[in-house]
Formats: structure tokens, sequence, C-alpha cells
């Protein structure tokens, strides 16, 4: 299946060089908003990389929960393959993609868990439906069929009508940012590109990089 034809050109904005003292963490929070705004479905969603003990890389779209000054917040299965990933290399890259506006951001930085407190915060705030199927499922580990998921589901929500307390496999993590770009696109694909990078000294440095 030949694609060559698929293309479009990127008009819809532009990074100019004033940016490059700008605080990065700043910066996203407005174009999250921004993308919020817009009426997107889904517009916390991003890709979430992660690399295993083997060096084997696997990517997922997981929903940001919480921008904490330089965290990212997440929350999953800490028995999940990402979540074993994770344990052993704590390492991540995190892709934002927001086609209405032309717009990426791209993150790297080190995941931590976050305080059993928080996570059991934020589990009593999710739909019931959500945390019944957390307790329920074996994220990532095989089952027979559809059915017997719902089976598994079924009886925890029998079992815990008005809700269950976070299980101890379950919570939220913290992705610290030491590295972002902000892509913008461009016609002619000379796309903006500005890479902002955290110092020794807690402090960003900013460069333009060519497209």
């Amino acid at each position: 299946m030949a694609l060559h034809d698929d293309r479009k050109e990127y008009v819809k904005g532009s990074l100019d060089d004033r940016w490059l003292n700008a605080d990065p963490m700043t910066q996203f929070a407005a174009w999250l908003e921004e993308y919020l705004a817009s009426g997107a479905d889904d517009a916390t969603a991003f890709a979430l990389s992660t690399v295993s003990a083997e060096g084997q890389p696997d990517a997922r779209i997981v929903l940001l929960k919480e921008l904490r000054g330089r965290d990212l917040v997440f929350f999953t299965n800490y028995a999940s393959k990402k979540g074993r990933d994770l344990a052993k290399n704590p390492s991540a890259h995190a892709l934002f993609f927001w086609p209405s506006l032309e717009r990426q951001v791209r993150i790297c930085g080190l995941v931590r868990r976050i305080p059993a407190h928080e996570s059991d915060a934020y589990f009593a705030s999710r739909p019931l439906g959500s945390q019944w199927g957390a307790v329920a499922s074996s994220q990532s580990q095989p089952i027979t069929s559809r059915a017997d998921m719902e089976v598994q589901w079924a009886k925890v929500q029998q079992a815990n009508p008005n809700g269950v307390a976070r299980p101890k496999h379950w919570g939220g993590y913290a992705l610290s940012v030491d590295r972002i770009e902000f892509w913008q696109g461009r016609a002619s694909r000379l796309h903006d590109r500005i890479q902002f990078n955290l110092s020794a000294n807690d402090t960003w440095t900013a460069q333009r990089l060519q497209p």
C-alpha cells in the first residue's frame, strides 16, 4: 500500500526565537490548556515509552492526570508491562501529539512512584466501574477469553457494590522532566523545533534544532 501522496502543509503556527528564554514547563502548560480548549477528544493522552531490562522498547497511550511543576503524573497497574519496565529502568519518554494545532511535545525524564496516600485519594475519585476494573484485571497477563475477563469484573462488582480500596498493585507515577522539545509544524517541512535541557544547577538551557 503506497502512501506517498498522503501529505499536508503545516501552516497554523510558528515558534520564534524569543521562546529560547521561556520557562518550558510554563509553555507546556499553556499549550496543553490551548489543546484542551479546542475540545479535542482525549486531549491529555500521550504515548509513554519505556525500555525493558532486556533493552526492548515499548510504547502505549496513557492519560496525564496532573501537572506539578516539572512532574507529569499518571496512574497505572504497577505489575503491568510498563510498571515492570519502570521498575528495572526508570528512564521514560512521553510524546504528546496535538494534530489540530500541528504540534507535538517530546519529553524525557526519570519516573518514580508518587506517595501512597496520593494514589489512594485519586483512586477514590474514580468511577466505580474503573475501581472494579483495576482490581479485576491482572494487567498485561494472558486470559482465555473476553468472557472470563467480564466474569472477573462481575465478581469484584458483586463483592464490592459501593467501591473498593486501592489495590496495592495500582497507583501513580511522576515523570520528572529533564528534557523537553516543542515542535510546531511549518510549511515546506521547515518545522520549528526548540529543545530545553535541565542543567546540573536546575536551570534550563534552550536550543533551536534543525527540522
